[in-house]
């Protein structure tokens, strides 16, 4: 079974498996070229580490197509361990990073990842932004959920220029945002949470796009030019018995 190639600037990615092995294999070829790399074998990966359980979290290359971050779960305990390698090479560039929820995500310049921490009761609420090549104990907290119901994480925009850090439970969310290339990340409140209200930023084209479901039961998006006085306008207003899931670009 293959999966859709998803071309990024350079490269197209897809992932597949095959009837032989239990884990995905990643592969990629240059864009215009017929040559494909393998970057990653799930079942190879089990096997050379000689585990009974082997559980994969996240998979994700780097801008600059040089390393591939992933994070593995080996005891079932669901913390999963962050390790980030040379494609070429497939040498370990920084040191592991343990006790993580297994999401990484790059940033633009390829010299940080940010990961979320877990607690003692495996809730994710602290995100934390590493530098390639450093001691973990140099790891820089960047935002921090103070309430224990709350769960964080961590996403790039649609058009890759901001951050968005969401903290939510069930039925309630918050988010903070900040610029993908600020050298010290201070996420700024977009809106203060209100019990029973969710929503969710992204940005796409220069605007800000909110889908939400203040005064719209089954959502509704609206749309910004700016975060710091948004004066949000509707740009799909919502609908009677109508759900509106969510929105990409």
């Amino acid at each position: 079974d293959e999966s859709l190639p998803f071309k990024d600037f350079d490269y197209e990615y897809w992932t597949k498996t095959t009837t032989k092995g239990n884990y995905s294999i990643k592969l990629r070829k240059k864009i215009g070229s017929d040559n494909i790399e393998e970057i990653w074998n799930g079942d190879e990966e089990k096997e050379k580490l000689d585990v009974e359980y082997f559980g994969v979290g996240d998979l994700e290359v780097s801008f600059n197509d040089k390393y591939l971050g992933y994070s593995l779960d080996t005891k079932g305990s669901e913390y999963y361990t962050i390790y980030i390698r040379d494609i070429y090479t497939k040498k370990l560039v920084t040191e592991k990073i343990e006790e993580t929820s297994g999401g990484i995500t790059f940033s633009l310049n390829d010299k940080y990842i940010f990961y979320s921490k877990l607690d003692e009761n495996h809730r994710p609420r602290k995100i934390y932004r590493h530098r390639l090549g450093t001691s973990t104990k140099e790891d820089q907290l960047i935002f921090e959920e103070k309430s224990e119901a709350f769960t964080v994480g961590i996403d790039l925009s649609c058009d890759d220029k901001y951050f968005f850090i969401t903290t939510s439970d069930h039925n309630t969310s918050e988010q903070y945002y900040f610029d993908a290339n600020e050298k010290e990340p201070k996420p700024k409140l977009i809106k203060k949470r209100q019990k029973g209200i969710l929503y969710s930023v992204n940005s796409w084209d220069g605007k800000f796009y909110n889908h939400t479901n203040e005064n719209a039961e089954d959502f509704k998006v609206d749309i910004a030019d700016n975060l710091d006085k948004p004066g949000w306008k509707t740009f799909i207003a919502a609908k009677e018995e109508v759900l509106i899931g969510g929105l990409t670009f």
